[in-house]
């Protein structure tokens, strides 16, 4: 619909996705959060695991059904609009820069999540959605910041598309930023040892 109604200005496509990206996550996540965890990026369950919130099997089960739904939102997008259900994504986005957008937009998600989820639990729909809609204009990839968005987003050739030989980039940089949060909250959070001075 943000393609369509742009008539060709890219900034106005892009705004359109943004807002409509940030206004569903903060729907769906203050909706299912309480049932599920809104998880819906593999990183972020990979997160979970990672500090034992969820078991390797939950976190095979909810990877599954990432990948699944992203696909399948793809394709009931296509058929709202009319398009061949499933197509070869043609937009190019190759460069390390992007990649490194990737990183960047993924280690702030998971920043964002893993301190509001701490102490401010009940703000995390609202940090999120501002954090991913930002994102999209303050990163050179416009934060997919999602394995299976990323995935499922090389079969459409609309405005969101990725070609699918720059998935690998994207991916790569997504668990390259995860990772890093990890740790970067470890450090944030540590205690301090005895006889060292908090700070």
């Amino acid at each position: 619909m943000g393609e369509k109604l742009a008539a060709g200005n890219a900034a106005v496509a892009l705004l359109a996705n943004s807002i409509a990206t940030g206004a569903g996550l903060y729907a769906l996540i203050a909706t299912l959060g309480p049932m599920s965890g809104a998880h819906f990026n593999p990183v972020v369950s990979c997160v979970s695991a990672w500090e034992r919130n969820l078991s390797i099997r939950q976190l095979a089960a909810y990877v599954v059904a990432q990948i699944v739904g992203a696909f399948a939102g793809v394709i009931l997008a296509h058929l709202m609009f009319t398009l061949p259900l499933l197509q070869v994504s043609s937009h190019v986005r190759p460069t390390a820069g992007e990649g490194l957008g990737e990183a960047i937009a993924t280690f702030g998600l998971i920043v964002v999540i893993s301190l509001t989820s701490r102490f401010r639990r009940e703000a995390i729909p609202i940090a999120v959605a501002a954090y991913i809609t930002s994102a999209y204009w303050f990163t050179s990839s416009t934060s997919f910041a999602n394995p299976a968005v990323t995935l499922a987003r090389s079969v459409t050739n609309t405005f969101a598309g990725i070609s699918p030989a720059d998935v690998p980039v994207f991916v790569a940089g997504q668990f390259i930023g995860g990772t890093g949060a990890v740790l970067f909250v470890r450090w944030l959070l540590r205690k301090p040892a005895d006889g060292e001075a908090p700070k």
